[in-house]
């Protein structure tokens, strides 16, 4: 199924705003901040890999990866559950509607 290209457009848009919000939200900042200073110390030693800084610093930056995509996944599926209420709430209408309109035209 193809979306309409409008809806597309949305889509990208929304994901794009969230994405922005989440990057500079609070909690993210901080874990980042965490993540750039255990990634500067990793120059102070030689063999970046077998330093503990380095393990240090890629433990921080899994950590905020994963920090930012559970974000960006809950508020698509919060998103998507606002989306389809609102589609089924307006079939139901318009359902109800048309149900409405049959029953006046069928008894005059």
């Amino acid at each position: 199924m193809d979306f309409p290209p409008w809806l597309q457009q949305a889509i990208q848009a929304r994901l794009d705003e969230m994405s922005a919000r989440i990057e500079h939200g609070p909690e993210l900042s901080r874990v980042r901040g965490e993540t750039d200073e255990a990634f500067e110390s990793l120059f102070d030693g030689k063999d970046i890999k077998q330093n503990p800084e380095y393990t240090e610093w890629e433990s921080r930056y899994i950590v905020s990866k994963g920090i930012e995509n559970e974000r960006l996944y809950m508020q698509g599926l919060r998103d998507g559950i606002q989306l389809t209420v609102s589609l089924l709430g307006q079939s139901m209408l318009e359902e109800s509607h048309t149900k409405a309109h049959q029953t006046t035209d069928a008894n005059p």
